[in-house]
């Protein structure tokens, strides 16, 4: 019997995988385990499900959970359904999930145990919201998995539905401080792949003899490209929930994880747990990392500890993620670990000046990305798409330079994004809400380096005239309305913020005491 052909959309992978070996084990959460083919008969009752619930073709459905089994079933469902998957971060506080709820126009919503409370505000602040489904285990005060897809077919619902057809909206932060629904199309997770297979290029070698995890959750680019890269290998996939040092260790060792993927904070963390010398990682193929470079020493001993080999992989949600990638051998190479590495088989780069004018080798200017996986836009923002997607090209706001070689190396922002832990944070969003507190005139937020989690964020704070304000106040101001990672962890108090003629903040001015001597401009 001949293989059955490469998937190129969501609900193309878990059927392939269901007839190629519907007895393998795709998702692994705690002690219970999915084989595919389970995967696959649960995504199509809950597509089903769906479909008798009124779902109209390229309707968001949320989900507000931590990883878990449940929540790759509903994924898969969704997109077989002909919906567009809306992972939450359940780390935001109710009034931002409540923008993006209402931004995208989602009426159906998955909810696991832990956010109970923050769906019933959700309700009373998104009136649009027609049905909530509670996963997990306990009692909810609406349907469960179960309940919802009870009577629901197991018949594949048959929708058609193409690689270019929207499968996933996650939404990033702006510079005007309001998120942007980044959309992805089905294509946007196989094409870095397909392209690799085209060339007869293995990369990281995946075969569905894997065993893989990733540290990021599946609402961030990152942990969604990788657990549809993982499956689409024909790998098992073992959940992570929640990322701790700890928990990351005890996983590598029971499921004996041959692939991990992590941003170099979390790879730290890992190391300084107690029980790092002690883990048996000797299962540990690859450990791919991203959102930033790992300082030398750091990678140095994570190569000890783990035993393993290394691979950095550069860039954005509206990439569909990897475009770029330093590869193992790059890493012997003492001058690369500064890089970001070099595009893949089908991925163009190119840096430009502030005209738009292609740069030559070695200038600096912002690095711009071509690839079969980039975003098809945002979502209601045909400015910002405009802005952003330029003839086929993603203008990444970061700014740096290639080499004679074809590496890519990123040395500052053009825009003024943070990246603490991997998460991204823009000053805007912060200083938005912070200004309305009553003893700050003025307010600017930028990203300082920090040794375990890459940047953290710093507030510049010009007070008003016989006012005072503590870090403890301004946080408690912020919660609430932010994140806990969003709020600084720093103050500087200062008479006036440096401005240009143009009235904008100077933000490289506020950060250079902090940078100076630093080769990189951001982690």
């Amino acid at each position: 019997m001949s293989e059955p052909p490469r998937a190129h959309t969501l609900p193309d992978l878990i059927r392939r995988q269901a007839r190629r070996q519907p007895d393998r084990v795709a998702i692994c959460d705690g002690d219970r385990t999915t084989t595919y083919g389970a995967l696959d008969l649960r995504s199509n009752r809950v597509a089903q499900a769906l479909y008798q619930d009124g779902l109209a073709p390229q309707e968001r459905v949320a989900i507000l959970d931590k990883d878990r089994d449940e929540l790759f079933a509903v994924v898969f469902g969704v997109a077989k359904a002909g919906g567009v998957v809306l992972g939450l971060n359940w780390r935001l506080t109710v009034q931002e999930l409540a923008f993006q709820l209402q931004d995208a126009g989602a009426r159906v919503l998955f909810v696991g145990p832990e956010f109970f409370d923050r769906a019933t505000e959700l309700l009373d602040a998104c009136p649009q919201l027609r049905t909530i489904v509670a996963l997990g285990e306990g009692d909810g005060p609406w349907p469960s998995l179960q309940a919802f897809c009870e009577g629901a077919p197991a018949a594949d619902p048959g929708v058609a539905v193409g690689p270019e057809d929207l499968a996933v909206q996650m939404y990033t932060s702006g510079t005007t401080g309001r998120p942007k629904g980044v959309m992805l199309a089905h294509r946007s997770f196989f094409a870095i792949a397909s392209a690799l297979r085209s060339a007869g290029d293995e990369w990281l070698h995946w075969h569905e003899h894997d065993v893989t995890m990733c540290g990021m959750p599946s609402f961030h680019i990152g942990g969604m490209w990788w657990a549809m890269t993982s499956l689409d290998a024909g790998a098992t996939y073992v959940v992570l929930d929640a990322f701790a040092g700890w928990k990351v260790l005890r996983k590598i060792e029971r499921h004996l994880v041959t692939k991990l993927c992590l941003v170099p904070a979390m790879i730290q963390v890992c190391m300084s747990e107690p029980d790092a010398a002690i883990t048996d990682t000797s299962s540990l193929e690859y450990i791919v990392y991203g959102g930033s470079p790992m300082p030398r020493p750091a990678l140095e001993q994570a190569m000890r500890t783990f035993g393993c080999r290394m691979a950095q992989i550069y860039g954005l949600t509206e990439t569909g993620n990897t475009a770029v990638c330093l590869r193992p051998e790059d890493h012997q190479r003492a001058h690369l670990l500064h890089a970001a590495g070099r595009p893949y088989p089908g991925v163009a780069i190119k840096v430009v000046d502030a005209d738009g004018r292609e740069l030559r080798t070695g200038e600096v200017g912002e690095i711009c990305i071509r690839s079969p996986a980039n975003m098809l836009g945002y979502h209601n923002r045909p400015d910002a798409t405009a802005a952003t997607l330029r003839d086929g090209w993603v203008h990444t706001g970061d700014a740096g330079h290639v080499d004679a070689e074809g590496y890519v190396f990123v040395s500052d922002r053009v825009k003024d994004m943070i990246v603490c832990a991997g998460e991204k944070v823009y000053p805007a969003e912060i200083e938005s809400v912070l200004s309305g507190h009553p003893a700050i005139a003025e307010i600017g937020v930028i990203g300082v380096p920090d040794e375990q989690w890459g940047e953290r964020v710093h507030a510049v704070v010009v007070p008003r005239p016989g006012a005072d304000v503590t870090l403890a106040e301004l946080q408690s101001f912020g919660r609430g309305q932010l994140a806990e990672f969003k709020l600084p962890r720093a103050l500087t108090f200062v008479e006036a913020l440096p401005r240009t003629p143009s009235g904008k903040i100077k933000k490289a001015e506020l950060r250079e005491p902090f940078w100076r001597g630093r080769e990189r401009k951001v982690q």
